[in-house]
């Protein structure tokens, strides 16, 4: 959920059904921010809040990359 304004590009923001902003995912469930080539994120700067919490190499980011197949 986009809670504070990063400014995040509007082609990567949907609603959910209680009117609340959200980042856009692609019908395979990757978010559209994604770059799947370098596995980046393509608005790194403008990020959303949760973006900017979620430690990279945390066992949070590491347990969603094996659920993914992503594993370095």
């Amino acid at each position: 959920m986009i809670i504070t304004d990063t400014g995040v590009p509007d082609n990567h923001i949907t609603y959910d059904k209680w009117g609340g902003q959200t980042m856009l995912r692609l019908d395979d469930g990757w978010c559209s921010a994604l770059d799947r080539d370098t596995l980046m994120c393509s608005i790194y700067e403008n990020r959303p809040l949760i973006c900017r919490e979620f430690e990279m190499a945390s066992s949070e980011c590491k347990s969603e990359r094996a659920v993914h197949g992503i594993i370095p």
